[in-house]
């Protein structure tokens, strides 16, 4: 058990080494903080693929041989509905956790993670990977400022020409949700995580699933979503999110706030999934605050481990993804 763990190169498993799975093993490479140490994945031919980066490591079968281990930190990048589960074994192992979203198909399952992490004193993150772009930086720098004056309203967007290409993702029972959990999930988070977490008064969403409405308790996921959230402090939320919409790019991703002394936004470049631009605006006036090239994707995951190896334990903000998933919750009516 790593209990002891405090300081040093800490070391790892990865469960699942899929393409995201080992752009996040690349990225804590790259960092030169940890060692991979171990990797459970079924697929010979993707575990070669890791082994390849991480040559040193030992492929084992499932994440019960990680554990026994006495591994410092597990990073899972499994199905959303094993997410929750396999958080909670792994922290009451003595283990931290990085965690690909959502961490939970609800907030329940999130509160129960949290509640491991807790419980275990052990160093939780999840994969919430557009908080570490430069131009969302800088925007949440200058919203927190008070430079914008008082934000009345923040309009988020994440339109992605395609959809999953894995089963699951489309059982409401395994993914949890459609579009919104897999996208607005991030657009969601963006927006409390920039405003300090604000309390959140009413929530209204309207789903759909190849151009039609669901109603309660649909036995299929969304594909499209459209949802209002209120602010305690009156601010007003306007999310939109979509698999395989007709948008004429391969994605249209936008985080705006607009306050009373100017706004300042995100967005993509040229239907770029990767490449972002964030400016601050004036009036008519705009001046650019971040621009590509910009490698976020792995940072995260990264942080998480550096955090890990200067012997961070548990942080109290990790109850900041429940509240994300309260209002995912109240998104889907649940």
């Amino acid at each position: 058990m790593a209990a002891g763990f405090s300081k040093g190169r800490p070391r790892l498993g990865f469960l699942g080494t899929g393409w995201i799975g080992r752009h996040r093993m690349s990225a804590i490479i790259e960092a030169d903080v940890a060692e991979v140490a171990a990797i459970a994945e079924p697929s010979p031919e993707t575990a070669a693929e890791a082994l390849a980066l991480a040559p040193g490591a030992e492929r084992v079968d499932a994440l019960d041989a990680l554990l026994a281990m006495g591994l410092d930190g597990i990073v899972i990048a499994t199905p959303s509905a094993l997410h929750a589960e396999q958080s909670v074994l792994a922290l009451a192992s003595g283990a931290a956790v990085f965690c690909q979203k959502p961490l939970g198909r609800n907030a329940a399952e999130v509160q129960a993670v949290v509640d491991a992490a807790r419980a275990a004193d052990r160093l939780l993150a999840v994969d919430l990977s557009y908080r570490f772009t430069e131009g969302m930086r800088r925007i949440r720098e200058v919203v927190r400022s008070g430079e914008l004056g008082r934000i009345y309203a923040v309009d988020l967007v994440f339109h992605n020409a395609y959809g999953p290409d894995k089963p699951w993702f489309y059982d409401p029972k395994l993914s949890g949700g459609g579009c919104v959990m897999d996208l607005g999930v991030h657009l969601v988070d963006l927006a409390l995580w920039c405003l300090d977490f604000p309390d959140v008064a009413q929530v209204g969403a309207q789903l759909f699933a190849a151009g039609e409405r669901l109603g309660p308790d649909p036995s299929q996921v969304e594909d499209y979503a459209v949802a209002t959230i209120e602010l305690a402090g009156g601010t007003a939320i306007r999310l939109a999110c979509s698999w395989r919409l007709q948008a004429g790019r391969d994605a249209v991703i936008e985080a705006a706030f607009y306050g009373t002394g100017g706004g300042a936004a995100l967005r993509n470049r040229d239907g770029s999934f990767y490449d972002f631009t964030a400016e601050r605006y004036r009036g008519t006036a705009g001046e650019v605050l971040a621009s590509p090239p910009d490698p976020w994707g792995g940072r995260a995951a990264a942080d998480w481990a550096r955090r890990l190896a200067a012997g961070e334990r548990f942080d109290e903000s990790a109850q900041e993804l429940v509240q994300v998933a309260r209002v995912l919750d109240r998104i889907y009516g649940r």
